[in-house]
């Protein structure tokens, strides 16, 4: 395979909600410590992702919502990362993925985005006008010994991964709430499928693994088999 091998991990709500609302204010890495019959299990999906591979895929949206661009420089990891991002991420926030990072790949397509005036020896920058994954991820293959590649992005981003055929595996830690809203982010979001000559970007799934967690958490592992 002439690019890594991807797995979409998340967490999601029974009804596959992976934000507690429609707006930034609202996040579950946030709010599902303080919700009485889900905090009390939410410590297992964090305890699985640090099981994941050594490469990360998120977002500038994603990690801005948690808080990059004000946080205090984090200690090095051994995780390196890779964020797509045009306008979310302030030079402080890439100064704290440099500093959180083994390797920091950023995707853009901004050309004034503060990445360009960092002088780090881990920042990277793979710059396109137009977004193209399967070219991105063929470059983290070749340029940086990426083989395997865990995706934690929005449901947007998500849905670019899908439509390209981009996904082999897909792990999913469900909690035990239902959130609701038709405008609140799903695990797949994007452009929905408008005709039946598109259904063949439908991906079909094997079930590897359903394991019943503590707390009414459940565990879903699939490979993705079309």
């Amino acid at each position: 395979m002439n690019r890594p091998i991807t797995t979409l991990f998340m967490l999601t709500s029974v009804d596959g909600k992976i934000s507690t609302g429609s707006t930034d204010a609202l996040d579950v890495d946030q709010d599902f410590p303080h919700i009485e019959g889900v905090k009390e299990g939410l410590h297992q999906y964090y305890e699985i992702e640090q099981t994941t591979d050594l490469w990360s895929f998120n977002t500038g949206r994603v990690q801005q919502k948690m808080g990059c661009n004000e946080k205090e420089m984090p200690a090095k990891s051994p995780v390196s990362f890779v964020l797509l991002d045009n306008t979310h991420l302030t030079e402080h926030g890439v100064r704290y993925f440099c500093a959180k990072s083994k390797t920091f790949v950023l995707i853009t397509s901004n050309p004034k985005h503060p990445a360009f005036s960092i002088n780090e020896e881990n920042l990277h920058i793979i710059y396109q006008k137009e977004l193209n994954l399967p070219s991105v991820l063929i470059r983290l293959k070749n340029e940086f010994s990426c083989d395997r590649l865990t995706v934690q992005s929005g449901g947007t981003v998500n849905s670019l991964f899908l439509r390209e055929k981009l996904f082999d595996f897909i792990d999913i830690v469900v909690a035990p709430t239902l959130i609701g809203g038709k405008d609140t982010p799903t695990l797949i979001d994007g452009v929905s499928l408008q005709s039946v000559t598109e259904l063949n970007k439908i991906s079909a799934l094997k079930l590897i693994e359903c394991a019943t967690l503590q707390d009414s958490y459940l565990r879903l592992r699939y490979q993705v088999i079309k």
